[in-house]
């Protein structure tokens, strides 16, 4: 899901089918069982939770990506192929709102970037394209 609907250079339309697909792939979660009950190299447990961080991890960058209207370092976006740093200067946080991956949503917030030292020890570097 995430390679077919979230490679490297990205469009919306992938994106948003993609936020659907994987919210599907979310709620099968339920279905998985550990079957070893050992308490000692449960591998099948572990994997397990491997796999539920994994899902968790692949939804919110699915729909962090898919809200972020630009293109900006590691995150090309074909619709939107340049920086927007008037909208888009700001960290992206992203949250599941319930403890089980199968019965969560994911919900998005936002932070500023401090683009400024907190001290007098470097000078400020401001914002810039890359180019390579």
């Amino acid at each position: 899901t995430m390679q077919k609907y979230a490679p490297v250079y990205r469009n919306s339309k992938d994106l948003e089918t993609g936020k659907a697909e994987v919210a599907k792939v979310l709620k099968k979660f339920k279905d998985v069982g550990v079957t070893d009950r050992t308490l000692v190299w449960n591998t099948d447990l572990i994997e397990t939770m491997e796999l539920e961080n994994l899902l968790s991890q692949a939804a919110q960058q699915m729909f962090s990506a898919e809200a972020r209207k630009e293109s900006r370092g590691a995150h090309a976006q074909e619709n939107f192929p340049d920086r927007d740093d008037v909208n888009w200067m700001k960290h992206t946080l992203s949250y599941q709102t319930a403890r089980n991956i199968e019965d969560a949503a994911i919900k998005l917030d936002y932070r500023p970037v401090i683009d400024k030292p907190l001290d007098d020890e470097m000078h400020h570097v401001p914002p810039a394209k890359r180019v390579y």
